[in-house]
C-alpha cells in the first residue's frame, strides 16, 4: 500500500527524500514517513513420509492449476504459526516438521509470501469450505501442476533441487 494520505490525520502526503529510502511519502502533520506497507503471507508444500505433496484446487485462485496451502499471517502471529495454522484449516492435518524454505515477492498482490516445507504424517484430508479439492501426488510430479513460474511451482522446484542433493 503506498499513502496518498496520512492514515493517522488525513493529510495528504508530499515526498520527501528520507536517507538512503529515496523519496517517501511523508506527513508534515504528524512529522512522520508512511513507508509502503505490504501483507505478509505464508506458503507451504506439505510433504508426506511417501514423498508426496498435497495440492489444492481452489476455484477462486486458479481454474486452470493446483496451488499449495497458502495464507494471510494475522497480527501478531509468528511465521511458524500461521504455517500450521493455515495447513490445518485448509487440509485438518498436523505439522510435524517445519522448515523455512525462502522468501517470495508477490508484487501483483502486494504480499511478501514466507515459503515453507511442512512435513505430515499422510492420511485423508479434511477440507476447509475454501478448498474445491486436494490431492496427495509425487513430489517430482508436481512442477507440471502448477502455474509454471508461480511462487508454488518455485518453492516446490526449489524443494526438490534440496531434496536431489540430500538437503530436504
Amino acid at each position: 500500500m503506498h499513502f496518498i494520505y496520512c492514515p493517522h490525520c488525513g493529510t495528504k502526503t508530499v515526498e520527501r527524500r528520507i536517507g538512503d529510502e529515496g523519496l517517501i511519502p511523508y506527513c508534515e502533520s504528524c512529522k512522520m514517513p508512511l513507508f509502503d506497507m505490504f501483507a505478509t503471507s505464508v506458503i507451504c508444500a506439505v510433504i508426506n513420509e511417501e514423498n508426496e505433496i498435497a495440492l489444492l484446487l481452489q476455484n477462486y485462485v486458479s481454474t486452470e492449476s493446483h496451488v499449495c496451502v497458502a495464507g494471510i499471517m494475522k497480527p501478531g502471529e509468528r511465521a511458524e504459526d500461521a504455517a500450521a495454522r493455515e495447513i490445518y484449516e485448509e487440509l485438518g492435518l498436523s505439522v510435524q516438521e517445519l522448515r523455512y524454505v525462502e522468501s517470495y515477492p508477490y508484487e501483483k498482490k502486494g504480499m511478501l509470501m514466507l515459503g515453507f516445507r511442512a512435513d505430515v504424517r499422510k492420511q485423508d484430508f479434511v477440507l476447509s469450505g475454501e478448498v474445491d479439492a486436494a490431492e496427495w501426488v509425487l513430489l517430482s510430479d508436481a512442477p507440471k501442476m502448477l502455474r509454471k513460474g508461480g511462487i508454488a511451482w518455485q518453492l516446490v522446484r526449489r524443494i526438490i533441487r534440496e531434496t536431489e542433493r540430500g538437503n530436504g
